[in-house]
C-alpha cells in the first residue's frame, strides 16, 4: 500500500512514472536499472558537452554520464537501504513528501477545473432570479400526501423531540464557517424569537467573526444577493455531498461485498411464521432506523437550521420517507430484484405477511427504476436534499425561504448533471417526484389500515419516530392506563 503511496511522486531523475524507492531514491524502473548498470567495474562515462546536459523522460538516454552524475547528486547508491529497511525519521519524511505532493496535484486539479468550468458556466446557470414573473421550465410539486400534520410543536410528544428538533446554539455541522452581515435572524423560534445563544462577537469553536477570513459559501447572504457564481455553486454542492456520506446508513463498497448474502428458503419462512402486526413491528424499527439517518441529513445541510423550527419539522415529517425510498435505490440489487433488508438481500417474498404486496411492489418497482439511471453518490446526495426541501409541503410558516433555499438546490442539481454529462437525467429524476408522493401516500394509506386492525401495536410498540412522522395524533399521546 505504502508503494502505491510513494507511485504520486515522479521519479527524481527523469520526471517519469516512479515505482518505489530503488537505491534510497524514488526512481522509475528504467532510472533503476540504469544506475544497476553503471555500478559495474568496466563500466565508464563521460560527457561530450560540459557535463550540464538536461536529464528528462525523453532526453535521458542522451547522456549518460549527466544522467549517472545525477542519480548520485539525488542520492542514489549501491549501500543505500530498501525502503523496507528505512527508520522511522526516513520513513515518516517519505510519507510527508507524498502528502505533500498529492496536495499539490489536487490543488492543480481543482484550478483547472475550475478555470475550464467557469469557461461553459454561463451557457446552463441563469445570472439573476427571475422576477419577471416568468414560469419555471420545471414547475413545483403539488401539495404532499394528506396526512394531518399539526405545525403547533406542542402536540410533538415529548420523547420525539430530540429526534426532530435543532438544538439551540447549535450550528451548521457541516464544517463551514461563516461571516454573518449583522443579520442575525436566521434561526427564531416559534414566536419569532432569535433562540440561538452565542454571542454575535463569537463564531464556531469560539473564533472572531472577524477574524474569519475564509467564508464558504453562506446561505444568509445567499438569500440577499441570489448566488450564480460557479464556486458559490460548487461549495453548495460539496456540502451537500459531505453531509450526504457522513449520514449514510450503509456504504456503496459494503454493501456490494454483500451482494452474495440473500435470505434461504429456511429464513424465508421464518419471516412467513411471523404475525401481521409482528411483521409489521419489525418493518417499522427498520424503516425508523433509516429515518434517523435521514434527519441527520437534513440537519447538516446548509440552510437548512436557518429555517424555522416548525417548518424544519414539517418539512421532515412529509418528506422523510421519501428520502428514504430515494436512498433506499443504493440498497438494490437489480441483478435479483433484492433489497438490503434486515441484515442481507431480500426479495418480495420476505414481506408476504405485511399484507399489502401493492405496496410492495410499487416500492421495489420504484427501487429499480432509480437503480437504473445508475446515479453516482453526489447527484443522490443533491437530489435527495431537493426532495426534502420542498416549499409546498403542508404546514410551512416561512415558504418563501424555504422556496429560495430549494432554488439554490435545484441549481446545484443542474450543476453537476452539467458537469456530468448527463443534463437528460434531470428531467428523468423531475419525473420520480410524483411517484414518491404516490408511494407515500399508499403508505399512510396501509398504514391507517393497520392501525384499525391492531391500534394497541401501533400505540404500545411502534417506535416514537416512526408514531410521530407517520401515525396520528392519538398514536403519539399517552396511554390513559
Amino acid at each position: 500500500m505504502m508503494r502505491a503511496q510513494i507511485e504520486v511522486i515522479p521519479c527524481k531523475i527523469c520526471g517519469d512514472k516512479s515505482s518505489g524507492v530503488h537505491y534510497g531514491v524514488i526512481t522509475c524502473e528504467g532510472c533503476k536499472g540504469f544506475f544497476r548498470r553503471s555500478q559495474q567495474a568496466s563500466v565508464s562515462y563521460s560527457c561530450s558537452r560540459q557535463s550540464n546536459c538536461p536529464i528528462d523522460r525523453s532526453s535521458r538516454t542522451r547522456c549518460q554520464s549527466c544522467r549517472l552524475k545525477k542519480c548520485v547528486a539525488q542520492g542514489m547508491s549501491r549501500d543505500a537501504v530498501k525502503f523496507g529497511r528505512m527508520s522511522k525519521r526516513q520513513r515518516d519524511s517519505l510519507i510527508a513528501e507524498v502528502e505533500r505532493h498529492r496536495q499539490r496535484q489536487q490543488q492543480q486539479q481543482r484550478i483547472q477545473a475550475n478555470s475550464m468550468e467557469a469557461q461553459t458556466f454561463s451557457t446552463y446557470c441563469p445570472v439573476k432570479d427571475p422576477l419577471d414573473g416568468s414560469p419555471p421550465i420545471l414547475q413545483p410539486l403539488a401539495l404532499a400526501y394528506p396526512i394531518h400534520m399539526d405545525p403547533e410543536m406542542q402536540r410533538c410528544a415529548p420523547e420525539v423531540h430530540p429526534y426532530l428538533m435543532c438544538p439551540p446554539g447549535e450550528l451548521q455541522a457541516s464544517g463551514l464557517l461563516y461571516r454573518r452581515r449583522g443579520d442575525r435572524s436566521g434561526l427564531t423560534d416559534s414566536r419569532g424569537v432569535d433562540s440561538r445563544q452565542s454571542s454575535p462577537e463569537q463564531g464556531p469553536l469560539g473564533m472572531s467573526t472577524t477574524d474569519m477570513s475564509l467564508r464558504p459559501y453562506d446561505h444568509e447572504d445567499a438569500f440577499c444577493q441570489y448566488p450564480t457564481s460557479l464556486l458559490h455553486i460548487e461549495e453548495l454542492c460539496a456540502s451537500i455531498v459531505r453531509s450526504h456520506r457522513e449520514t449514510s446508513q450503509f456504504r456503496v463498497e459494503e454493501l456490494q461485498a454483500l451482494r452474495w448474502k440473500v435470505f434461504t428458503r429456511e429464513e424465508i419462512h421464518m419471516y412467513h411464521s411471523k404475525s401481521v402486526d409482528e411483521m409489521w413491528q419489525l418493518c417499522a424499527d427498520r424503516l425508523s432506523d433509516a429515518v434517523q439517518y435521514v434527519v441527520e441529513f437534513a440537519k447538516r445541510l446548509p440552510g437548512f437550521r436557518q429555517i424555522r423550527q416548525n417548518d424544519q419539522i414539517n418539512l421532515l415529517k412529509s418528506g422523510s420517507m421519501e428520502v428514504v425510498l430515494v436512498r433506499m435505490s443504493r440498497l438494490f440489487n437489480t441483478e435479483n430484484s433484492t433489497v438490503f433488508f434486515d441484515g442481507k438481500f431480500a426479495g418480495t417474498e420476505v414481506f408476504k405477511n405485511l399484507l399489502c404486496g401493492d405496496l410492495i411492489m410499487a416500492v421495489f418497482d420504484f427501487a429499480d427504476s432509480m437503480s437504473a439511471l445508475r446515479l453516482t453518490d453526489p447527484q443522490v446526495a443533491i437530489f435527495s436534499a431537493l426532495v426534502l426541501i420542498n416549499p409546498d409541503r403542508p404546514g410551512l410558516e416561512d415558504r418563501g425561504r424555504v422556496q429560495r433555499l430549494r432554488k439554490d438546490i435545484e441549481r446545484a442539481l443542474s450543476h453537476i448533471l452539467h458537469r456530468d454529462n448527463q443534463d437528460t437525467l434531470l428531467l428523468r429524476l423531475y419525473q420520480k417526484l410524483p411517484v414518491l408522493k404516490a408511494l407515500c401516500s399508499l403508505h399512510i394509506e396501509k398504514l391507517h389500515w393497520f392501525r384499525q386492525l391492531y391500534p394497541l401495536t401501533v400505540h404500545t410498540h411502534f417506535p416514537p419516530l416512526y408514531k410521530e412522522l407517520f401515525g396520528s395524533d392519538s398514536d403519539t399521546l399517552p396511554s390513559s392506563s
